[in-house]
This record gives structure tokens, C-alpha cells and sequence, in this order.
């Protein structure tokens, strides 16, 4: 009988390979995408209109 896969490790395995990825997203753009995940829309425009001038 064939037992389940732990998920865990392979996603962990997974992580570590996407962290050793160079990465040119501005911290900035990934803070927007925090906040808008947590809900926070109105900080996520506030943080938005910061950047503004920038792009």
C-alpha cells in the first residue's frame, strides 16, 4: 500500500529554488501586494501614489 506524499518538503524544496532566483522586484511593488492581500487597500494607495513620481 502506497503511502501520501508529504506536500511540505517539496514545497519547502520549491521555496529554497524560487529564493536562489534572481528576483528585480522593487520591495516597494511587494509591499503593495502585501497590503492589498491583507486588505489593506487604502495604505496600498496611499503606498501607490508615493510611487507615482517614480514610474
Amino acid at each position: 500500500m502506497a503511502t501520501p506524499r508529504d506536500p511540505l518538503p517539496e514545497q519547502q524544496r520549491h521555496l529554497e529554488r524560487c529564493w536562489q532566483q534572481e528576483c528585480d522586484i522593487d520591495p516597494m511593488i511587494l509591499r503593495l501586494r502585501l497590503l492589498r492581500h491583507l486588505g489593506s487597500v487604502r495604505q496600498a494607495r496611499c503606498l501607490e501614489q508615493e510611487l507615482l513620481p517614480l514610474f
